[in-house]
């Protein structure tokens, strides 16, 4: 059987870490064929300058593969999926002046999906329409996940459970290793702070976050853009909608948000993370 070890790469301060331990072939990790960055296209600059100094290493080829850019498909629709007359968007987890949350379609659409596709027609070969050759072939897939977020992988491992030809591993949760463990780790081996991976439109950011993108004009700008796309006719994930959507958890337009106050969970209880792999 033909087995290949895939990196799941975010980017950020957790798979940063795996990618450096694959490069020394350590055993947590041991020898990955591939590194898979899923490029939503609304990375921070950060993340984007960090990637290619991955890049620039002599380690495991890292694969950028890509949907589309999710703000411009937020905007505009995402032709890919439907065709120029009947576009759709993917749907992000807005917060709504109701007190309620918009569907969640991002973290699926533009990363999982297209680290697997990746996986199957450029890896592995299967054609379009095509099964899988589970008995020939299988797939190790590492993500990282730290000891502190392990709540993250019960549903990693549910979903990997329906995949015959796939088996996950979480080589710093096995490790018991902690996300401030990982970043003591990278000080002395990355020549800069390692950025944490996340789209600058998330919702789930905390204050500290919206205040990092903030400090790039760039960054700030286009998270504000599609902050105000989400309550304007003219676009169309705000086309339609019952109620007001907004990126802040003030319900409040972005650029008027107060960002000095502390980090809160809110209602909802969130810590600030997407699941699946952003933000790692």
């Amino acid at each position: 059987m033909k087995e290949y070890h895939i990196l799941s790469l975010g980017a950020g301060v957790q798979s940063t870490m795996l990618y450096l331990l694959a490069c020394e072939q350590h055993p947590c990790i041991g020898k990955i064929d591939y590194a898979i960055f899923a490029d939503t296209g609304d990375e921070p600059e950060a993340v984007y300058d960090h990637l290619k100094w991955l890049q620039a290493l002599d380690g495991p080829e890292i694969l950028v593969r890509s949907k589309g850019n999710l703000g411009d498909d937020l905007m505009y629709g995402c032709e890919s999926r439907v065709g120029k007359d009947n576009r759709l968007f993917s749907a992000i987890p807005a917060f709504t002046a109701g007190g309620g949350l918009g569907q969640r379609q991002c973290t699926y659409d533009y990363k999982i999906a297209v680290v697997e596709q990746t996986i199957r027609r450029e890896i592995v070969g299967v054609k379009p329409r095509k099964h899988f050759p589970k008995k020939d072939v299988h797939v190790h897939q590492y993500i990282g996940i730290s000891l502190d977020e392990c709540s993250r992988i019960v549903r990693i491992r549910k979903r990997f459970a329906e995949i015959p030809w796939a088996t996950v591993h979480f080589p710093l949760y096995e490790t018991k290793t902690t996300r401030k463990g990982c970043s003591q780790w990278l000080k002395s081996r990355v020549p800069h702070k390692v950025p944490r991976s996340s789209c600058v439109e998330c919702p789930f950011h905390s204050n500290e976050e919206w205040q990092r993108i903030k400090s790039s004009p760039r960054d700030w700008e286009r998270a504000c853009q599609i902050d105000e796309a989400l309550r304007d006719q003219a676009y169309l994930c705000g086309r339609g909608m019952d109620e007001l959507q907004f990126l802040h958890r003030s319900l409040v337009p972005l650029r008027e948000a107060d960002l000095s106050t502390p980090p809160q969970t809110g209602e909802f209880g969130f810590v600030h993370e997407c699941e699946g792999m952003c933000g790692v």
